[in-house]
C-alpha cells in the first residue's frame, strides 16, 4: 500500500494568537482507539516511538528546551522551544535515532517556554478548531490530529485528498490560527474505506 504525503501545505490566516502544544484526537497519552485509520499495531508503534523519545531525553537537554514529540504513522513532529540552534538540532537528532521513525519535522522555535496564559488560550483555539471539524460533513474529526503552538495549527492524519483540503480550509479560517501546516498522509478513497472498515467495531 503506497501512501502519498501532502507536502507541508502552509496557509496564513488573519488573526495572530499564539498556540502551545495541544493535541486533540488520535493516540494521545498512549491511548489506542478503535476508530483510528491506523491499525492497532501502527497505533502501538507510534505510542512506543513517543515513549522512547521521552525516555531518552536527557536532563541536560531538557534544561535547555521545552518541546513535545508527536508521532503519527512513524512521522515525528517536534514542537516547542529551544534555547539555541544547537539544542534544537540535538532534539532532532534524538528523534531521528528512535527506532521506526521514518521522518522528522522539526518545528521547534528559538525562545522561552510559553506562559500559562498562552497555553490556556491555545487550548481554546485547538478546541474550537476540533469542534469545527466535528461539524464538517466532508471529513471526520476523529481522523485528524490537531496540535497547536506558536500561532500554528499542525494537522496530522490519514485522509483522502478531498478530506485533507476540507480540513486545511477549516483550520485556516479558525479564529486564533495564524498558519496551518499539513502533515497529512494522502490515501485513496478505497484505502480510506478499507482502513475505516478494519478499525470499526463489529456491529451485532
Amino acid at each position: 500500500m503506497k501512501l502519498r504525503p501532502l507536502i507541508l501545505a502552509v496557509a496564513t490566516a488573519s488573526l495572530l494568537q499564539a498556540c502551545v502544544p495541544l493535541i486533540v484526537g488520535g493516540v494521545a497519552g498512549g491511548v489506542v482507539t478503535a476508530i483510528d485509520r491506523r491499525t492497532y499495531g501502527e497505533q502501538f508503534r507510534d505510542t512506543e516511538i513517543e515513549r522512547t523519545f521521552n525516555h531518552n531525553f536527557s536532563k541536560e537537554l531538557e534544561a535547555r528546551t521545552a518541546v513535545s514529540g508527536h508521532a503519527f504513522n512513524r512521522w515525528m513532529l517536534l514542537t516547542g522551544q529551544a534555547i539555541d540552534e544547537k539544542a534544537k538540532a540535538e532534539v532532532e537528532a534524538l528523534a531521528r535515532s528512535v527506532p521506526n521513525v521514518r521522518e522528522v519535522y522539526n518545528e521547534i522555535t528559538i525562545g522561552y517556554p510559553a506562559s500559562f496564559t498562552t497555553r490556556a488560550n491555545d487550548r481554546l483555539v485547538a478546541s474550537n478548531l476540533k469542534a469545527r471539524l466535528l461539524d464538517a460533513k466532508e471529513v471526520s474529526a476523529i481522523h485528524v490530529n490537531v496540535i497547536c503552538e506558536g500561532g500554528t495549527a499542525y494537522l496530522m492524519g490519514m485522509l483522502t485528498d478531498a478530506e485533507a483540503r476540507v480540513a486545511i480550509t477549516i483550520a485556516r479560517s479558525t479564529q486564533g490560527v495564524a498558519k496551518v501546516v499539513s502533515l497529512i498522509e494522502i490515501i485513496t478513497p478505497e484505502v480510506a474505506r478499507q482502513r475505516t472498515m478494519q478499525t470499526e467495531p463489529a456491529k451485532n
